[in-house]
């Protein structure tokens, strides 16, 4: 992919507090429509975008162990929701609140997914990035082998510590 070797910034993008970034994906998350927004935080024009793979976007300090679960939940036919750090094609990043929701044909087969992601609450922010950067060491200490183990389980532990479902927490994030 020609754009691999893109350099994260410090340079954040704020998304406007109406503004929605839509996209959909086949079932091997390779990107079938990007709304202008995405285009434009993303800052890849739509031939860039479509039948891509969506990672794409993922910033690196992204922990693996996040896209473990939110694919597990849409392929068993689940919405999910995450805080998901974006890398823009500048090296920039923007901060997103994602629902991830699987679509059926009318045989209830799951044909992709569709995605909505809005500004997430800021007072979340330094948390979710935390509660990453420690999966992420988690991640980078076990090796490929156990990486998305590891860091699941530095997310169960925080999810035991705060007595809630991931779906829960995250919700009770957003909306606090």
């Amino acid at each position: 992919m020609k754009f691999k070797n893109i350099v994260p910034t410090q340079v954040e993008r704020i998304l406007a507090d109406s503004e929605l970034i839509i996209s959909k994906t086949d079932t091997k998350g390779k990107i079938t429509y990007g709304n202008r927004p995405f285009q434009d935080y993303s800052g890849f024009s739509e031939n860039e975008l479509l039948g891509v793979q969506h990672n794409i976007v993922r910033h690196p300090d992204m922990p693996r162990a996040v896209f473990k679960l939110l694919w597990d939940e849409v392929q068993a036919g689940r919405e999910v929701f995450a805080f998901v750090k974006n890398l823009s094609k500048d090296g920039s990043f923007y901060w997103v609140f994602a629902n991830v929701t699987p679509s059926f044909d009318m045989e209830k087969n799951i044909v992709g997914y569709f995605s909505v992601r809005r500004k997430p609450k800021r007072s979340a922010l330094p948390q979710i990035a935390v509660l990453y950067q420690k999966m992420l060491h988690a991640e980078r200490q076990a090796g490929s082998r156990d990486a998305i183990e590891a860091s699941l389980q530095i997310l169960r532990d925080a999810l035991k510590n705060a007595h809630s479902t991931y779906e829960e927490w995250v919700l009770n994030l957003q909306n606090a």
